[in-house]
């Protein structure tokens, strides 16, 4: 698995570890032990800057087996997230040295911390103080001037804690900047919204919302029309969405203001839903895309899943239907059984989809989060090869993970059930398998 040098320094590794684990710490003095604790945390930061190492050393690779997907592999890998694996990946580019084109040696983006990191003196929340101090100076700020204050904070952060560093680093950029001045392309590089973490145990989501200058004003204008007291309000048996509100209305309108914003946008949203102008995304109208079993339609009780991923109470299904036209597929139950809809030609059809949506739910490789609609329709028969556009035989995949599908790479197959069988090539030191990622009521003890 391993060459001779490296097996032995692991082997190294293993052995100091497990000799330290052997001492008896509950027998030495208080100050040896804090000692020994500020000395093994030296060690654990270096290891940690030897990891981003070899995360920057595989992505500089170009390896064809890891098809544009580095991040991806390495999350499977190591098991973590994928979002952790590229914030990795961001952090070994700043803090790795670089190469022109012509092969010219270059400084890490950040020189300063990158010794310090690799000395084992900062933390990651050390790191994740100067990146965000570095990240938010505006571009009008000297080059010369950026680099002196991120030598600075490096050689602060090697002394204080990271809440200390974040104070140093924000009187910092009030010295730098001490007017508040931002341009326009600092703002608009601020701009985005995230759902924060997956959904509270209620079904409930929270959201950050960063918004230019530009979108909150057009936002604060629809939101005096139709968060006003008694419009799109969910709890009237005909919401008022056009017009204006009768005054019995606005006055028995209990919502709270942040309420009222909320349902305002939701009804800008479903208002837009399949609207023919939109166009299509992967096939099938801009619409929402819901399963669920022939029970729970019936009982108007359990969840609906999305192709987004989402978990919708039936009783809201139920609600959205009488608002805009929604692709509902219904099974009898959780069902393995293919559903045969051929096809003689290359692309799937909408109803092709619209079943993928609810047997694979998203990408089909082991481990992957993405929901069916960010994903695309994968032959496992090669269409080249003369497989067919059959519905058993079709399955989703990210674009990421499609791209990994190849000769030398990644393979798929079918199994006997119907699920997707990912096979990683030889050089990626992964079992394979299917993806339970998008299926957890399958894990579930009695579901």
């Amino acid at each position: 698995m391993f060459s001779t040098p490296v097996a032995e320094a692991f082997t190294a590794v293993d052995a100091a570890l497990q000799a330290l684990g052997a001492l008896d710490w509950d027998g030495m003095p208080v100050r040896e032990r804090l000692t020994a604790l500020d000395r093994l945390e030296t060690v654990r930061r270096r290891a940690a800057a030897q990891s981003l190492d070899l995360v920057g050393s595989v992505q500089r690779s170009g390896d064809p087996a890891l098809g544009g997907a580095t991040a991806k592999v390495i999350a499977d890998v190591i098991r973590i997230s994928p979002a952790e694996a590229r914030r990795r990946i961001r952090d070994a580019a700043q803090l790795q040295p670089r190469s022109t084109l012509t092969g010219e040696a270059l400084a890490p983006p950040l020189p300063a911390t990158a010794a310090a990191w690799d000395a084992g003196l900062l933390d990651i929340e050390h790191l994740r103080a100067v990146q965000k101090f570095v990240r938010d100076l505006p571009a009008e700020i000297p080059p010369s001037e950026a680099a002196r204050a991120e030598a600075f904070l490096a050689d602060k952060a090697a002394e204080l804690r990271p809440d200390q560093l974040e104070k140093v680093a924000d009187r910092l950029a009030i010295t730098l900047n001490p007017d508040g001045t931002f341009s326009d392309d600092y703002r608009a590089a601020q701009r985005g919204f995230l759902w924060c973490g997956r959904r509270r145990p209620d079904g409930m989501s929270v959201a950050k919302l960063v918004a230019t200058p530009e979108l909150r004003a057009m936002l604060e204008a629809w939101l005096a029309k139709f968060a006003a007291p008694g419009m799109c309000n969910p709890d009237d048996q005909t919401p008022t969405v056009t017009g204006e509100p009768i005054q019995d209305r606005a006055d028995s309108d209990r919502r709270t203001h942040a309420q009222r914003q909320h349902d305002a946008i939701a009804a800008l949203v479903r208002g837009q839903l399949g609207d023919p102008k939109l166009g299509q995304h992967n096939g099938l109208p801009v619409t929402v895309i819901v399963s669920t079993t022939l029970d729970q339609l019936h009982a108007g009780a359990g969840h609906a899943v999305t192709a987004g991923g989402s978990l919708l109470p039936m009783p809201d299904l139920i609600r959205m239907a009488a608002h805009a036209w929604h692709y509902l597929c219904v099974f009898d139950n959780y069902s393995e059984r293919a559903i045969h809809l051929g096809r003689s030609k290359r692309i799937a059809t909408a109803d092709q989809r619209i079943v993928l949506h609810s047997k694979d739910r998203g990408c089909t490789a082991p481990g992957c989060d993405l929901p069916g609609y960010l994903c695309e329709v994968h032959h496992v028969d090669e269409w080249a090869d003369g497989g067919r556009t059959d519905v058993d035989r079709l399955t989703f995949a990210c674009g990421a993970h499609h791209r990994l599908i190849k000769p030398g790479g990644w393979s798929t197959r079918k199994r006997r059930d119907g699920s997707t069988e990912w096979r990683p090539p030889p050089q990626i030191p992964l079992p394979g398998g299917s993806n339970g990622f998008h299926h957890p009521e399958r894990l579930v003890p009695g579901e």
